[in-house]
């Protein structure tokens, strides 16, 4: 918020301008940074969430902890605390070695996604589409539920063999 202190104009766009806002920040700080943007701000936005709740003690045998459980998701609690934009959870389980054109084996790489809004995920998973990746849409935003403990699953090559550079793929007949 340093920049917006030292040159407001920065960050302020004019209205209307913006349809689309990523929200990127560490899953502990993610409400709180939500409403020093200012609620009102998401208002009419369709708003791709990558965020994960993540715990403060460090991973045990590669295993992150989550400050949420398998009955509510980071992205229930987001959503309502701005209930006029359209979240989408994406990106929330794959590294940035592999986030633009995926070139892996084994084929084009799947993006789980979840959001109440069809055309808000229609529009991220144009971007997804144009990104390289497949997209299996999930379902409503509880299905976030289920898509955020993918990121323990993803972390855990990392933490145990330093290993970036892989991603899901969704195998159908």
């Amino acid at each position: 918020m340093k920049i917006q202190k030292e040159k407001p104009e920065r960050l302020m766009l004019p209205p209307g301008l913006v349809e689309l806002l990523i929200l990127c920040v560490a899953g502990g700080v993610a409400e709180s940074a939500v409403q020093q943007a200012g609620v009102a701000n998401f208002a009419g936005k369709v708003v791709i969430d990558t965020t994960n709740p993540i715990a403060g003690p460090p991973p045990e045998t590669g295993v992150l902890q989550f400050f949420t459980d398998l009955n509510n998701s980071l992205m229930e609690k987001i959503q309502k605390l701005i209930p006029d934009a359209s979240i989408v959870k994406a990106f929330n389980s794959v590294g940035s070695a592999v986030m633009y054109k995926p070139q892996l084996t084994g084929g084009t790489l799947t993006m789980f996604i979840c959001g109440n809004d069809a055309a808000a995920k229609t529009m991220v998973t144009d971007i997804l589409t144009s990104f390289g990746w497949e997209t299996e849409d999930m379902g409503g935003a509880s299905a976030a539920r289920a898509i955020e403990p993918l990121c323990i699953f993803w972390c855990i090559p990392v933490f145990l063999h330093n290993r970036w550079d892989h991603a899901f793929k969704l195998l159908k007949p």
